[in-house]
Parts: structure tokens; sequence; C-alpha cells
């Protein structure tokens, strides 16, 4: 008996020795000596800041910066350079559009010297939302300038659309072993129309358009999407129902027990708004505006509340099987003040550091960012 179970024993020895010669032949023909292994996914740090719009005196100090001669938006955005610049995909926002030359105007319509997407590139911002309430404040050719400035300085955007094969296109960048695509939608045009023939010019927020945008930058390679809304009430700190609503309605989409949607980003209100977490996706309601004028809220009155904002700063890993979700693992937010005197853009922390008297602003933005409870779900103040 004891002989036959060794008979059988070796047997079943060279029947697995066999088998793995057979199979590490088939592994060398796949992959030759000399064929580097692939390698393992990496995740990646995205950063998201809030408006810009710059009014007369902020596009006045980007003419002294350049010494007279056209306009130097990079001494202004500085300060934040170093966060912006080491993410591995940075986002802004364009809160209006470009004019010819170095035409500018302001309130109530917009356009900005175009030498602004020179200071965005230099600065590490990797592509632009441009659907906004004021994208149209110049028609279809603000949109194509601002669209044509933006792709001569290399950087990408998303929201307003020169062709309709454009707007059918999504935006989708590479960042750490990921494939990251940006969309961009916004609640209203203040009025104004779209251009004639052209409903494809400006992206306006529809649920189901935008699930079925997210879907197809699915299909198209994209393993995060990324939402940017222009909404909400200005002067509001804490978001209003639509934008409460449509998180949580946007955020619970999905396909297969995957989520559309990985993250939302906030511009409009004029004030920072909170961070939450909704359906296991982080939602910034309000990121506030980044490099703005003197503001008067809906009083009529100076509020330099308006100047106060925040750098969103998520840091995504890999999924942990074949088809899962690229995870949020680290979330957080770092304040940021545009102070008008000197025509900079502050990273708060840092300038404490360094003895600035800024502290009871820093606090207050930071109480207004975890008012809705996102510290208990990890978000924390950044640096």
């Amino acid at each position: 008996m004891i002989a036959r179970r060794r008979q059988v024993a070796l047997a079943l020895t060279a029947l697995l020795a066999t088998a793995a010669a057979c199979q590490a032949q088939e592994r060398q023909a796949a992959d030759p000596p000399g064929r580097p292994a692939p390698a393992a996914a990496r995740g990646f740090t995205l950063v998201a800041s809030g408006d810009i719009l710059p009014h007369a005196p902020v596009m006045d100090r980007a003419r002294f910066d350049a010494g007279g001669q056209g306009y130097d938006f990079r001494p202004m955005l500085s300060g934040v350079q170093p966060v912006v610049a080491g993410a591995d995909l940075a986002l802004c926002h364009m809160e209006s559009v470009y004019g010819a030359g170095s035409d500018r105007t302001g309130y109530p319509a917009f356009t900005y010297p175009p030498e602004v997407a020179l200071g965005l590139v230099a600065t590490g911002y990797d592509s632009c939302s441009t659907a906004s309430d004021h994208a149209l404040d110049d028609g279809a050719a603000g949109i194509g300038r601002t669209l044509d400035a933006l792709d001569r300085a290399g950087v990408r955007h998303a929201g307003t659309a020169r062709t309709e094969s454009e707007a059918r296109t999504s935006t989708i960048m590479p960042a750490g072993s990921a494939k990251v695509a940006h969309l961009s939608y916004t609640y209203d045009t203040n009025g104004l129309a779209l251009p004639p023939n052209q409903p494809w010019a400006l992206n306006l927020i529809d649920e189901r358009r935008i699930v079925s945008d997210a879907r197809a930058a699915r299909q198209a390679g994209a393993d995060v999407v990324v939402v940017s809304l222009n909404w909400g009430a200005e002067w509001r700190e804490d978001p209003d129902d639509q934008q409460v609503t449509l998180a949580k309605r946007l955020t619970a989409s999905n396909t297969g027990g995957r989520p559309d949607i990985d993250l939302i980003l906030g511009s409009h209100a004029r004030l920072p708004q909170p961070y939450e977490k909704v359906n296991g996706t982080w939602v910034a309601y309000g990121l506030g505006d980044q490099v703005v004028g003197d503001l008067r809220n809906g009083q009529g009155a100076l509020d330099l509340h308006g100047n106060q904002s925040t750098l969103g700063r998520f840091t995504f890993a890999p999924p942990t099987r074949p088809g899962g979700r690229w995870e949020v693992t680290r979330a957080e937010f770092i304040p940021e003040l545009y102070d008008l005197d000197a025509g900079r853009v502050v990273n708060l922390d840092a300038a404490i550091a360094q003895g600035a008297e800024l502290t009871g602003v820093r606090d207050r933005i930071r109480d207004v960012v975890l008012s809705r409870g996102a510290a208990k779900d990890g978000l924390i103040m950044g640096q």
C-alpha cells in the first residue's frame, strides 16, 4: 500500500513538474528576457482652486508687475505656486473670458487680458473649468479667444467650446497611472442667450447631461471623473438647496456599482463654502475666489470675506480590485487670501508660519469648510 502511494506521489510530482515547465515556457514567450515587468499602478494628487476674477485693481497690479508693458500675473500667484506645481494635476476656474489683445472690461460684463493664461501655466495649472455665468460676456468671440489663449499656453479646458466636435469630446489628462476627465457646467448665463446655432458653446447644469457625459468619459478611458460646477447663491457660506440636492443625486449615480463621478468642485458663491463627503464622494461646495478685486456683497457693502478661498488637495489611490474605484485616501483644504494691498494670493498657513497676524482669517475659513462635519470623514487643513 505504501509503495503504491509512493508511486502515485511520484507520478503526481512528475505531472506538476511538467505543468510548471509549460507555464514557464508560456511566460517566457509572453515576456521575453529584457522586457521590464509591468509597472505598478501609481496614485496621484489633485489640487483645485476657485474663481479667477480679475477686477480692475487686480489687472492694475498685473500691469504694474509687468513694468507697465502688458500684464504679468505670475507674481500674483507665486505664493501658491509650490502647492499647485507640486500636484500631479492642478485645476482652476476661469470665471469670464479674454478680450481682444489686452482689452479689459469690468462689471457687469468682464473680459481679461489673455496674459492670465501665461500666469496660470507658470503657476502649474493643467486645466481650467470655463463654464460660468460670465462665459458669454463677450459672446462666441470671447469663448474662442479664451480657449485659443489657453491652448497657446498649454492649459487644457472644459465647459465651453468653439465647435460641436470639441463640445462632445471629453477633456482627459494623465495623473500618476490614472487618466482623469475634467467636466464643467454652469447654472446660468446672467440672461445672455447662447450664440445663434451654437447651443453646444456652453455647458449648462442638467443632471442627466452631467451623468451621461461622465459615463461617456469613462467609455473614453477615464479612470477618475471630476466635475466642476458653477452654482449656488452668491455671498452665502452654506450651500443652498440646489447644491445639496444635486450633489446627492450626482454622487448617487453609478454604473455597475461604481460611482460615475469621483469628485465635485464648486465655484461662484464668492465665499468659501463647506466640503462634505456625500455618498462616499467628496464635494467642495464652493472653493471661493482665488483672484479677485474688492467685492461688494448683496447689501452693497465692501466685504473682504470675498477675498478668502481654499485650495482643495485630494490624494487618489489605485483600485484594490479590477474594475474598482480610485479612492481618495487623503483630503485636505488649504486656506487662501487675496491680499488687495499687495496684489498677491497668500497661502495663509505659510504666511502665519512666517509671523503674519492672519490666524483669525485662517480659522474662520477652517470653521466654514468643516461646518458640515467633514472632519469626521478625514478632511484636514493642509499646508
